[in-house]
Protein backbone atom coordinates (compact mmCIF):
# COMPACT_ATOMS: atom_id res chain seq x y z
CA UNK A 1 0.00 0.00 0.00
CA UNK A 2 1.27 3.12 -0.94
CA UNK A 3 1.84 5.92 2.19
CA UNK A 4 -0.46 8.56 1.96
CA UNK A 5 1.04 11.91 0.03
CA UNK A 6 2.24 14.80 1.92
CA UNK A 7 3.95 17.60 1.23
CA UNK A 8 7.32 16.19 1.06
CA UNK A 9 6.57 13.29 -0.68
CA UNK A 10 4.26 15.73 -3.20
CA UNK A 11 7.86 17.39 -3.58
CA UNK A 12 9.85 13.91 -4.03
CA UNK A 13 7.05 13.02 -7.00
CA UNK A 14 7.45 16.22 -8.74
CA UNK A 15 11.35 15.46 -8.36
CA UNK A 16 10.96 12.16 -10.20
CA UNK A 17 8.51 13.53 -12.72
CA UNK A 18 11.44 16.40 -13.66
CA UNK A 19 13.77 13.43 -14.33
CA UNK A 20 11.00 11.16 -16.34
CA UNK A 21 10.46 14.16 -18.63
CA UNK A 22 14.33 14.01 -19.92
CA UNK A 23 13.95 10.05 -20.45
CA UNK A 24 14.80 9.85 -24.29
CA UNK A 25 12.12 8.23 -26.52
CA UNK A 26 14.04 5.02 -27.03
CA UNK A 27 15.87 4.65 -24.27
CA UNK A 28 14.72 3.33 -20.85
CA UNK A 29 15.78 3.78 -16.92
CA UNK A 30 15.14 2.21 -13.75
CA UNK A 31 13.43 3.16 -10.15
CA UNK A 32 16.75 2.77 -8.82
CA UNK A 33 18.33 5.13 -11.21
CA UNK A 34 16.01 7.79 -10.32
CA UNK A 35 16.19 7.24 -6.50
CA UNK A 36 19.99 7.36 -7.06
CA UNK A 37 19.92 10.45 -9.18
CA UNK A 38 17.65 12.26 -6.74
CA UNK A 39 20.19 11.51 -3.77
CA UNK A 40 17.98 8.98 -2.29
CA UNK A 41 19.49 5.66 -3.60
CA UNK A 42 17.23 3.42 -0.99
CA UNK A 43 13.94 4.75 -2.43
CA UNK A 44 13.25 2.86 -5.49
CA UNK A 45 9.97 1.73 -4.02
CA UNK A 46 8.73 5.08 -3.81
CA UNK A 47 9.84 6.32 -7.58
CA UNK A 48 7.46 3.07 -7.90
CA UNK A 49 4.80 4.68 -6.50
CA UNK A 50 5.73 7.90 -8.04
CA UNK A 51 5.22 6.61 -11.90
CA UNK A 52 1.84 4.58 -10.85
CA UNK A 53 0.70 8.04 -9.46
CA UNK A 54 1.47 9.50 -13.13
CA UNK A 55 -1.23 8.21 -15.14
CA UNK A 56 -3.11 11.09 -15.89
CA UNK A 57 -0.28 12.75 -16.87
CA UNK A 58 0.26 12.97 -20.47
CA UNK A 59 4.16 14.79 -20.09
CA UNK A 60 5.26 11.52 -18.13
CA UNK A 61 6.65 8.59 -19.84
CA UNK A 62 6.20 6.57 -17.37
CA UNK A 63 6.28 3.31 -20.27
CA UNK A 64 10.31 4.36 -19.76
CA UNK A 65 10.86 3.57 -16.36
CA UNK A 66 11.56 -0.08 -15.83
CA UNK A 67 13.05 -2.60 -12.86
CA UNK A 68 16.91 -2.99 -12.33
CA UNK A 69 16.63 -5.35 -14.78
CA UNK A 70 14.87 -4.29 -17.58
CA UNK A 71 11.70 -6.24 -16.81
CA UNK A 72 8.50 -4.30 -17.15
CA UNK A 73 7.39 -4.86 -13.35
CA UNK A 74 5.01 -1.72 -13.84
CA UNK A 75 3.26 -2.82 -17.21
CA UNK A 76 0.02 -3.98 -14.15
CA UNK A 77 -1.04 -0.18 -13.77
CA UNK A 78 -1.20 0.81 -17.63
CA UNK A 79 -4.66 0.30 -19.30
CA UNK A 80 -4.93 -2.71 -21.72
CA UNK A 81 -2.73 -5.65 -21.43
CA UNK A 82 0.34 -4.86 -23.45
CA UNK A 83 0.15 -1.36 -23.28
CA UNK A 84 3.37 -0.68 -21.71
CA UNK A 85 5.67 -2.89 -24.04
CA UNK A 86 3.70 -1.79 -27.06
CA UNK A 87 5.03 2.07 -26.08
CA UNK A 88 7.95 0.60 -26.00
CA UNK A 89 8.13 -0.96 -29.02
CA UNK A 90 6.79 1.82 -30.97
CA UNK A 91 10.28 3.57 -29.56
CA UNK A 92 12.08 0.81 -30.84
CA UNK A 93 12.54 -1.03 -28.40
CA UNK A 94 12.40 -5.15 -28.16
CA UNK A 95 10.39 -6.52 -25.38
CA UNK A 96 10.09 -10.56 -24.98
CA UNK A 97 8.49 -12.10 -22.25
CA UNK A 98 7.58 -8.45 -20.86
CA UNK A 99 11.75 -7.40 -20.43
CA UNK A 100 13.54 -5.99 -22.41
CA UNK A 101 16.12 -7.90 -25.09
CA UNK A 102 18.76 -5.16 -24.74
CA UNK A 103 18.51 -3.08 -21.81
CA UNK A 104 21.96 -2.62 -21.56
CA UNK A 105 21.72 -1.03 -25.17
CA UNK A 106 18.74 1.02 -24.18
CA UNK A 107 19.16 2.31 -20.70
CA UNK A 108 19.55 5.80 -20.05
CA UNK A 109 21.35 6.87 -16.27
CA UNK A 110 20.10 10.17 -15.42
CA UNK A 111 22.27 12.75 -13.87
CA UNK A 112 22.21 13.28 -10.14
CA UNK A 113 20.43 16.13 -8.91
CA UNK A 114 20.70 17.27 -5.53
Amino acid sequence: MAPKKTKSSDNFFERVYEIARQIPEGRVTSYGAIAKALGAARSARMVGWAMNASHNMEDIPAHRVVNRNGVLSGKHHFEGTNLMQQLLENEGIEVIDNQIVDFEKHFWLPDVVL
